[in-house]
Protein backbone atom coordinates (compact mmCIF):
# COMPACT_ATOMS: atom_id res chain seq x y z
CA UNK A 1 0.00 0.00 0.00
CA UNK A 2 2.91 2.35 0.69
CA UNK A 3 4.26 1.68 -2.81
CA UNK A 4 0.79 2.14 -4.33
CA UNK A 5 0.38 5.55 -2.73
CA UNK A 6 3.97 6.49 -3.56
CA UNK A 7 3.77 5.52 -7.24
CA UNK A 8 0.37 7.14 -7.74
CA UNK A 9 1.30 10.39 -6.05
CA UNK A 10 4.73 10.46 -7.75
CA UNK A 11 3.07 10.17 -11.17
CA UNK A 12 0.64 12.98 -10.34
CA UNK A 13 3.46 15.08 -8.88
CA UNK A 14 5.61 14.62 -12.01
CA UNK A 15 2.81 15.68 -14.36
CA UNK A 16 1.85 18.72 -12.28
CA UNK A 17 5.51 19.69 -11.68
CA UNK A 18 6.31 19.82 -15.39
CA UNK A 19 3.01 21.47 -16.31
CA UNK A 20 3.34 24.16 -13.65
CA UNK A 21 7.06 24.60 -14.30
CA UNK A 22 6.47 25.16 -18.00
CA UNK A 23 3.52 27.49 -17.42
CA UNK A 24 5.56 29.65 -15.07
CA UNK A 25 7.76 30.45 -18.08
CA UNK A 26 4.72 31.45 -20.13
CA UNK A 27 4.87 34.68 -22.10
CA UNK A 28 1.43 35.58 -20.72
CA UNK A 29 1.49 37.32 -17.36
CA UNK A 30 -1.96 36.09 -16.30
CA UNK A 31 -0.83 32.48 -16.75
CA UNK A 32 2.27 33.12 -14.64
CA UNK A 33 0.18 34.79 -11.91
CA UNK A 34 -2.34 31.95 -11.73
CA UNK A 35 0.27 29.20 -11.67
CA UNK A 36 2.36 31.05 -9.10
CA UNK A 37 -0.72 31.40 -6.88
CA UNK A 38 -1.44 27.67 -7.24
CA UNK A 39 2.12 26.74 -6.30
CA UNK A 40 2.26 29.11 -3.34
CA UNK A 41 -1.04 27.79 -1.99
CA UNK A 42 0.12 24.18 -1.91
CA UNK A 43 3.56 25.11 -0.63
CA UNK A 44 2.17 27.38 2.05
CA UNK A 45 -0.49 25.14 3.59
CA UNK A 46 -0.16 22.04 5.73
CA UNK A 47 -0.04 18.73 3.86
CA UNK A 48 -1.85 17.06 6.73
CA UNK A 49 -4.69 19.59 6.67
CA UNK A 50 -4.96 19.16 2.90
CA UNK A 51 -5.40 15.41 3.36
CA UNK A 52 -8.04 16.03 6.04
CA UNK A 53 -9.83 18.44 3.71
CA UNK A 54 -9.82 16.04 0.75
CA UNK A 55 -11.01 13.09 2.81
CA UNK A 56 -13.34 14.66 5.38
CA UNK A 57 -14.42 18.06 3.99
CA UNK A 58 -14.74 17.41 0.25
CA UNK A 59 -17.79 15.09 0.71
CA UNK A 60 -19.76 18.13 1.92
CA UNK A 61 -19.42 19.45 -1.64
CA UNK A 62 -20.74 16.21 -3.11
CA UNK A 63 -17.38 14.61 -3.94
CA UNK A 64 -16.30 11.56 -1.97
CA UNK A 65 -12.83 10.08 -2.31
CA UNK A 66 -11.49 6.89 -0.85
CA UNK A 67 -8.66 7.25 1.64
CA UNK A 68 -6.14 6.04 -0.94
CA UNK A 69 -7.45 8.45 -3.60
CA UNK A 70 -7.31 11.36 -1.16
CA UNK A 71 -3.75 10.45 -0.18
CA UNK A 72 -2.56 10.17 -3.79
CA UNK A 73 -4.18 13.44 -4.87
CA UNK A 74 -3.13 15.36 -1.77
CA UNK A 75 0.49 14.22 -1.76
CA UNK A 76 0.74 14.45 -5.55
CA UNK A 77 -0.43 18.06 -5.68
CA UNK A 78 1.76 19.17 -2.78
CA UNK A 79 4.92 17.58 -4.11
CA UNK A 80 4.06 18.63 -7.65
CA UNK A 81 4.04 22.25 -6.44
CA UNK A 82 7.49 21.82 -4.92
CA UNK A 83 8.70 19.98 -8.02
CA UNK A 84 7.55 22.81 -10.26
CA UNK A 85 10.17 25.02 -8.63
CA UNK A 86 12.81 22.49 -9.66
CA UNK A 87 11.52 22.54 -13.24
CA UNK A 88 11.32 26.34 -13.31
CA UNK A 89 14.80 26.73 -11.90
CA UNK A 90 16.36 24.16 -14.24
CA UNK A 91 14.80 25.74 -17.32
CA UNK A 92 15.90 29.17 -16.16
CA UNK A 93 19.48 27.98 -15.64
CA UNK A 94 20.03 27.25 -19.34
CA UNK A 95 21.98 30.16 -20.84
CA UNK A 96 20.20 32.39 -23.33
CA UNK A 97 22.96 31.65 -25.80
CA UNK A 98 21.58 28.11 -26.16
CA UNK A 99 18.33 29.51 -27.56
CA UNK A 100 20.27 31.84 -29.86
CA UNK A 101 22.46 29.01 -31.13
CA UNK A 102 19.39 26.88 -31.87
CA UNK A 103 17.79 29.79 -33.72
CA UNK A 104 20.98 30.25 -35.74
CA UNK A 105 20.66 26.59 -36.79
CA UNK A 106 17.17 27.36 -38.15
CA UNK A 107 15.39 25.41 -35.42
CA UNK A 108 11.85 26.34 -34.53
CA UNK A 109 11.19 27.34 -30.94
CA UNK A 110 9.57 23.95 -30.33
CA UNK A 111 12.56 22.08 -31.79
CA UNK A 112 14.98 24.20 -29.78
CA UNK A 113 13.08 23.47 -26.58
CA UNK A 114 12.73 19.71 -27.12
CA UNK A 115 16.15 19.01 -28.65
CA UNK A 116 18.43 21.54 -26.98
CA UNK A 117 16.96 23.09 -23.83
CA UNK A 118 14.94 20.28 -22.26
CA UNK A 119 17.66 17.57 -22.35
CA UNK A 120 20.07 19.85 -20.49
CA UNK A 121 17.43 21.07 -18.05
CA UNK A 122 16.12 17.56 -17.36
CA UNK A 123 19.58 16.38 -16.41
CA UNK A 124 19.85 19.27 -13.96
CA UNK A 125 16.46 18.29 -12.51
CA UNK A 126 17.37 14.70 -11.69
CA UNK A 127 19.32 15.17 -8.41
CA UNK A 128 16.68 17.41 -6.77
CA UNK A 129 13.95 15.15 -8.16
CA UNK A 130 15.66 12.22 -6.45
CA UNK A 131 15.55 14.08 -3.15
CA UNK A 132 11.92 15.01 -3.77
CA UNK A 133 10.99 11.37 -4.38
CA UNK A 134 12.62 10.31 -1.11
CA UNK A 135 10.67 13.04 0.72
CA UNK A 136 7.49 11.88 -0.99
CA UNK A 137 8.16 8.29 0.09
CA UNK A 138 8.50 9.39 3.69
CA UNK A 139 5.47 11.64 3.30
CA UNK A 140 3.28 8.63 2.52
CA UNK A 141 3.26 8.00 6.28
CA UNK A 142 0.85 10.96 6.55
CA UNK A 143 -1.73 8.80 4.78
CA UNK A 144 -2.02 6.72 7.94
CA UNK A 145 -3.85 9.67 9.55
CA UNK A 146 -6.77 9.19 7.13
CA UNK A 147 -6.78 5.40 7.69
CA UNK A 148 -4.78 4.30 4.65
CA UNK A 149 -3.30 0.93 5.74
CA UNK A 150 0.24 1.73 4.63
CA UNK A 151 3.51 0.90 6.37
CA UNK A 152 3.26 3.28 9.32
CA UNK A 153 -0.40 2.44 9.91
CA UNK A 154 0.29 -1.30 9.89
CA UNK A 155 3.23 -0.80 12.21
CA UNK A 156 1.00 1.05 14.67
CA UNK A 157 -1.56 -1.77 14.48
CA UNK A 158 1.14 -4.36 15.19
CA UNK A 159 2.40 -2.35 18.16
CA UNK A 160 -1.13 -2.19 19.56
CA UNK A 161 -1.53 -5.94 19.17
CA UNK A 162 1.90 -7.06 20.39
CA UNK A 163 3.21 -4.13 22.49
CA UNK A 164 6.56 -4.75 20.76
CA UNK A 165 7.16 -1.07 20.12
CA UNK A 166 10.92 -1.04 19.56
CA UNK A 167 11.17 -4.10 17.24
CA UNK A 168 8.18 -3.12 15.11
CA UNK A 169 9.13 0.51 14.56
CA UNK A 170 12.77 -0.47 14.02
CA UNK A 171 11.59 -2.71 11.17
CA UNK A 172 9.46 0.14 9.81
CA UNK A 173 12.49 2.46 9.85
CA UNK A 174 14.62 -0.13 8.05
CA UNK A 175 11.98 -0.68 5.35
CA UNK A 176 11.70 3.05 4.70
CA UNK A 177 15.50 3.28 4.56
CA UNK A 178 15.82 0.41 2.06
CA UNK A 179 13.13 1.93 -0.17
CA UNK A 180 14.78 5.35 0.00
CA UNK A 181 18.17 3.89 -0.91
CA UNK A 182 16.56 2.14 -3.87
CA UNK A 183 15.06 5.40 -5.11
CA UNK A 184 18.41 7.16 -4.72
CA UNK A 185 20.22 4.44 -6.68
CA UNK A 186 17.68 4.54 -9.50
CA UNK A 187 18.01 8.32 -9.72
CA UNK A 188 21.80 8.11 -9.88
CA UNK A 189 21.58 5.38 -12.53
CA UNK A 190 19.24 7.52 -14.65
CA UNK A 191 21.54 10.53 -14.23
CA UNK A 192 24.53 8.48 -15.38
CA UNK A 193 22.73 7.02 -18.38
CA UNK A 194 21.18 10.28 -19.55
CA UNK A 195 24.35 12.28 -18.90
CA UNK A 196 26.64 10.23 -21.14
CA UNK A 197 26.69 13.04 -23.70
CA UNK A 198 28.39 15.40 -21.24
CA UNK A 199 32.16 15.76 -21.59
CA UNK A 200 34.08 14.06 -18.80
CA UNK A 201 36.20 16.43 -16.72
Amino acid sequence: MTLEVFIGSAALAAVSAFLLGFLRHSRYQIVRIVTTGWVEFFRGTSSLVQLFWLYFALPFFGVSLSAVQAAIIGLGLVHGAYGSEVVRGALGSIPREQWEAATALSMTRRQAFLDVILPQAFLAMLPPFGNALVLLLKGTSLASIITVPELTFQGSVMVTQTLATAPVFTCVLIIYYVLAIGIDRLTRFAEGRLGRWRPQV
